[in-house]
């Protein structure tokens, strides 16, 4: 079974600081809704999709680093100038993306297994 390392981030910034911490390996990134202090997230299809997801990640193929970040509060996030939206074009929560490709998943298709997995999967 792969290994992989896990980061939790929550941020632009701490997104950034984790993707220069872990250059030259592959990197998955997960980006949802932030959670409240009881973990739940304010955005319903992250809470549907991370268990989807959490399953996709036993098919990693190699070596890999998972940086799940917690995209900030609702308005935050609603806000068309955030630096998700104008840096890395993230336009909807969930989103999983291979970083540094065009690979990606967004919305209800985070929530379709196979297409995780492939995600996952692909070299």
């Amino acid at each position: 079974m792969a290994i992989y390392e896990e980061v939790s981030v929550s941020g632009f910034e701490e997104f950034n600081q984790a993707v220069k911490q872990h250059l030259g390996k592959t990197i998955f990134a997960y980006f949802t809704g932030s959670k409240d202090a009881e973990g739940k997230s304010w955005c319903p299809d992250c809470v549907q999709a991370e268990p989807v997801v959490r399953e996709g990640l036993k098919h990693v193929s190699k070596e890999c680093v998972f940086i799940h970040c917690q995209v900030g509060e609702k308005p935050y996030w609603k806000d068309p100038n955030n630096d998700f939206r104008k840096q890395l074009k993230i336009t909807a929560v969930p989103t999983l993306i291979k970083y540094g490709t065009p690979q990606k998943l967004v919305e209800s298709e985070c929530l379709q297994a196979n297409l995780v997995e492939m995600l996952f999967s692909e070299d």
